[in-house]
């Protein structure tokens, strides 16, 4: 796992809490707000989702270069 995966983790939960507060406590302010934060969460795992994918198939790459080498 990298940064944006873990970062984004924990926005998105902290996103679904203060949406889920939101609607306890009849606020659409907050329910908004978390249920904003908890998309940008979810785009920012997204991100580091990308990033990793891309890092495996650079050594996939790599790895397939070296063995020409050979």
């Amino acid at each position: 796992m990298n940064k944006d995966q873990i970062k984004g983790a924990i926005n998105e939960a902290a996103g679904k809490v203060q949406k889920e507060f939101g609607k306890a406590v009849d606020s659409p302010k907050h329910e908004i707000a978390g249920g904003m934060k908890e998309v940008a969460g979810k785009t920012q795992k997204a991100v580091g989702n990308i990033k990793d994918d891309v890092k495996d198939v650079r050594k996939d790459a790599n790895r397939e270069g070296e063995k020409r080498r050979d």
